[in-house]
């Protein structure tokens, strides 16, 4: 009997594992329970736990259920279940699927009569009574432990969530309809509490009108299993009653409608109550008076405020007065697209989200993560603001409507449309059946694999693949799919429509209007839309190949011009860049394959005029965006060995300075692309320092090279040359601080070969240098390099080249305190090299004293400072913003740095740099300054040469003021990592860090 017991009970076992149980064993042992005893042999039910997403949790859950019953109800539920397919697909449904509503069962087991008689028109379309009724039934018939009219509504409500659940699991409703359900339940419970509240509170009801206003996604009747309810609360006195005291009711009602609604005691919370989206967040007042939302709404309410307002609906209280706060609202919701950085504001709350989420969660979240269900709301309500002000049959808080009425109107394409409701609708089925499992408020994919199994059972029928083999990686599949449509679908709904507008495509397809997509580019940020048009129709219509692709491009590009200061100059650069090289065949395949690459270009084309100008000469650089060494500067050795090669190859002067210039363009466009999509690295004076480097490099060995070119020419006219000559960088070139619009401050010096006279010499030396700088400056295509030798003694009036010789006996016998301190940022770059050499064993006596400096010499030095300051500011210009001699700015922190390596560089090895940051941490290693007065100069330095950078990177000319124009000076506050919207901060920053410069100076540098 034993052995065939044991028989009876293997062969049970291998059915259940076959139906998708597994923990086969625990599944006997309840099946042999004396709740299910005789339903193990009904091969019925064994099929249904079996088709139920978990089957050992719904065998689990209807044990309880049965123990839970008295005998005689018990057997009426087991004849129901055995003979009512309908009630065992929805009970063994819910069990299978949600551990929590299991729990309620066990609880209250008569709550599963709901499952057969409950039905949701009592609530549907609006709360009204029902849940008052079904509550005061409860509270009226409850059981001896219901000690509370709020456990009795907390019962009520998850007797019809049960019926909400049952209906969704087993496919006799749909996603918006159960969203729509949960959310009238939500107003339902609201009501109820509410009256609630007034009864506890009779003098308050009397007091005042309340209406609840529905937000989110109660609002916008697509309401989750487990969610915050936002709400904003709206009252007026009733008449008779003083508006103070009608609000302190109000705000008494509404509170403890919050505190029924979110209480954990008894049956515990059905849901928090959220009214943190009220004027002025949680600082505001709970309750305010329809004219006091206005007010707040008019003047102060930001751009994200009017876009939560989308989705503003009376779900409780005075329905009257709920009905006037929409109406009077609305007009405010549907003009929010007019304000400044509209888009932007929206773009950047976007971005805030995603940079809010933990790294750990980002590959989890349904809803806040990238291809989530926030990218598909976000898309949606963007769009419905821009072009909701003309066309009312977007007006719809429901995404779904809304993205239907987009596509009705040609706002989506149907295709878009289409899949977007698709991947939608799954994610949020998704999201629904984690929550419903423990009835959490949670947003993460689980990663247990059992929860994943009862996930992908649950949702088999919405899965395109066969789950049957291994449900999980199906689930998982369809995830990850459905989120790389959202997103792509994302970055593109905006912007692909407009291409539409203005492409020939193929009748039938749906288009903007040209108002339509006028108005979307607007609020986009272009200036001139009429414009931005013309470069989408000669980009994008017609049907070649080329057009083609750019019609798959430029959906994603006009989104990267538009996160830019000026999107504008971003879509004509590449208009021109396209224009340039678009029969070229690598160019569109790079950025239709590359996508790095185009959002590179994207971004380099809209982030001011000096990279796309030095682009637009060569297109063919676009090239460096492909190549992932491509923006990495090149190092002098390189640059000159290249330079040198194309001058030797070149037939003349002319030619060989053209083609070092060439090579110059070409290079200062890879190093402004760098520095301008933040490759030289995250910390600001670092980046300073690595673009310093680069520029010097490159002009250095321009300068090389065009010496080269220019000797050659004399000697090819005049024979060998007659003297040797060095090129001496002074200023930011000798420090190896070159911004992008600085000239190449140098002295020339030569030495007369053996038997020359000096004369002769001296004539040859300043032909070639004379030419030299002729060359470099002359127009061109190319940009020009600018060689400055007013350095030289006597300035101006002296001669352009001397000997060594000279400059000795200048030096010992005329040389100004000054010429001792230019020639502390001295340093060798271009011709001979032992010439070179001497000349700076020549000046390290004169920049470096053995004695320090002269209290006359530093009386000078002070003096000839403070007459800079009076004399050189140029006029108008704010002394507080001048990054050159302004207050705080790089003269008065080179001028300190430059003192102190006067004073004690003979003693101090360490301080004799050309550069300024490094002899500054030689100061501070000295003990010279202190760390806290080298960390205030150092800071100063830096943020000074990074503003006169973005400046030139931005209006493609050198500039020591921030730029007036307003978008020229928004380039330059995002090149320096301020978002839209924040240049007083950047102003504000750079005024306070200078100021704290300054007072450190004026006690180093002019003392007490």
């Amino acid at each position: 009997m034993a052995a065939a017991a044991g028989s009876r009970t293997s062969r049970l076992e291998v059915r259940l594992v076959r139906r998708g149980f597994t923990d086969p064993e625990a599944a006997v042992r309840l099946l042999a329970g004396p709740a299910l005893n005789g339903l193990a042999a009904d091969p019925v039910l064994l099929d249904a736990l079996g088709a139920s997403p978990d089957p050992d949790l719904a065998l689990f859950g209807l044990s309880r259920l049965l123990e839970a019953l008295d005998e005689p109800e018990r057997h009426t539920l087991r004849d129901t279940l055995t003979g009512s397919k309908p009630l065992r697909d929805r009970l063994l449904g819910v069990l299978g699927a949600s551990a929590a509503l299991g729990d309620h069962l066990a609880r209250h087991p008569r709550d599963w009569h709901a499952l057969v008689t409950f039905e949701l028109r009592d609530i549907h379309p609006g709360p009204q009574d029902f849940l008052r009724q079904l509550s005061d039934r409860v509270w009226r018939n409850g059981a001896t432990d219901i000690t509370s009219r709020a456990d009795a509504l907390r019962i009520a409500y998850r007797r019809c969530l049960l019926a909400i659940a049952a209906r969704d699991l087993s496919g006799t409703t749909d996603l918006p309809q159960a969203s729509a359900e949960l959310a009238d339940l939500a107003g339902a419970t609201l009501q109820t509490a509410l009256d609630i509240a007034a009864e506890e509170d009779p003098q308050a009801a009397r007091a005042c009108r309340l209406a609840v206003i529905g937000m989110g996604k109660c609002g916008g009747r697509e309401l989750n299993y487990v969610s915050d309810v936002d709400v904003i609360y709206v009252a007026e006195p009733r008449e008779g009653v003083d508006e103070n005291r009608a609000l302190q009711a109000a705000t008494r009602l509404a509170a403890r409608m919050m505190r029924l609604c979110s209480d954990t005691t008894g049956e515990g919370a059905i849901w928090p109550v959220d009214a943190n989206l009220r004027p002025e967040g949680r600082n505001g007042p709970l309750v305010r008076t329809l004219a006091s939302h206005l007010a707040y709404y008019q003047r102060w309410a930001k751009t994200w405020e009017f876009q939560a307002l989308l989705k503003a609906r009376p779900v409780a209280g005075d329905p009257e007065l709920g009905a006037a706060y929409t109406e009077a609202t609305a007009p405010l919701v549907w003009h929010a697209a007019e304000r400044e950085n509209f888009v932007a504001d929206v773009q950047q709350m976007r971005r805030r989200v995603l940079d809010s989420i933990p790294a750990t969660e980002l590959d989890r979240q349904l809803k806040l993560g990238p291809g989530g269900l926030r990218d598909v709301e976000f898309a949606v309500q963007l769009l419905q603001l821009v072009h909701g002000r003309a066309d009312d049959s977007l007006h719809s808080g429901n995404t779904l409507e809304a993205l239907a009425a987009l596509s009705a109107g040609g706002y989506v394409g149907r295709a878009d449309a289409a899949s977007l409701e698709a991947a939608y609708r799954f994610l949020r089925a998704l999201e629904h059946r984690i929550q419903l499992h423990r009835l959490r408020r949670t947003h993460l994919m689980p990663k247990d694999e059992s929860d994943l199994r009862r996930l992908a059972r649950s949702l088999a029928d919405a899965i395109n693949d066969d789950t049957r083999a291994d449900p999980v990686a199906a689930l998982q599949r369809e995830w990850k799919r459905h989120a790389v449509e959202v997103r792509r679908l994302h970055e593109k709904l905006f912007y692909r429509p407009l291409l539409d507008a203005v492409a020939e495509l193929p009748a039938g397809d749906v288009r903007l209007s040209p108002e339509a997509a006028k108005a979307r580019l607007v609020a986009l940020g272009y200036a001139d839309p009429a414009t931005a048009l013309r470069h989408l129709t000669a980009l994008a219509a017609g049907v070649s190949r080329k057009a083609a692709i750019q019609r798959t491009l430029l959906p994603v590009l006009l989104g990267w011009f538009a996160d830019s200061a000026d999107p504008d100059a971003g879509l004509l650069n590449f208009r021109q860049v396209s224009d340039a090289l678009g029969r070229t065949p690598w160019y569109l395949r790079l950025l239709r394959d590359e996508s790095a690459a185009a959002e590179q270009l994207a971004r380099v084309l809209s982030a001011g005029r000096l990279a796309p100008d030095l682009l637009l000469r060569a297109p063919e650089a676009v090239a460096m965006l492909g190549d992932p060494q491509g923006l990495v500067p090149r190092g002098r050795a390189a640059l000159e060995s290249e330079i040198l090669a194309a001058v030797g190859r070149a037939g003349s002067a002319e030619a060989g300075v053209a083609s070092a210039r060439s090579v110059r363009r070409r290079e200062l466009f890879r190093t402004a692309a760098a520095d301008v999509l933040g490759r030289f690295s995250d910390d600001p004076g670092e980046v300073v320092d690595v673009a310093g480097e680069a520029l010097t490099a490159l002009n250095a060995a321009t300068l090389q090279g065009a010496l080269r070119a220019c000797i050659a020419e004399w000697e090819a006219e005049n024979g060998e040359l007659p003297t040797r000559l060095a090129v001496i960088a002074m200023g930011r070139f000798g420090g190896h601080e070159l911004g992008y619009g600085s000239d190449a401050d140098v002295l020339f010096v030569h030495d007369p070969l053996l038997g020359v006279l000096e004369h002769d010499a001296a004539r040859a030396a300043h032909a070639v240098c004379n030419r030299l700088r002729t060359l470099l400056a002359a127009p061109s295509t190319e940009p020009p390099l600018l060689v400055d030798a007013d350095l030289r003694p006597e300035g101006r009036q002296g001669p352009l080249v001397r000997t060594l010789a000279s400059y000795q006996a200048y030096y010992r016998r005329w040389s100004h305190a000054w010429e001792s301190q230019a020639l502390l940022r001295a340093e060798p770059v271009a011709g001979d090299a032992e010439l070179a050499e001497r000349f700076r064993v020549l000046i390290d006596p004169l920049r470096y004293p053995g004695t320090g400096v002269p209290e006359k010499d530093l009386l000078e030095i002070r003096r000839i400072k403070a007459r800079i300051e009076s004399e050189r500011l140029p006029r108008g210009a704010d002394p507080t913003t001048h990054t050159k001699i302004g207050r705080g700015g790089l003269a008065d922190v080179e001028w300190t740095v430059q003192l102190l390596q006067l004073q004690h560089g003979h003693e101090l090895p360490e301080l004799r740099t050309t550069r300024t940051r490094r002899a500054l941490a030689a100061a501070r290693g000295a003990g010279l300054v202190t760390a806290e007065d080298a960390a205030v100069l150092d800071a100063a330095w830096v943020l000074a040469s990074r503003v006169r950078s973005a400046v030139m990177l931005v209006r493609g000319r050198a500039g020591d003021s921030f730029p007036g124009d307003g978008r020229e000076l928004a380039g330059v506050a995002r090149y320096l990592g301020y978002g839209s919207g924040h240049t007083g901060e950047l102003v504000d920053s750079y005024r306070r860090t200078t100021r704290r410069a300054r007072s450190v100076v004026e006690r180093l540098f002019y003392g007490p």
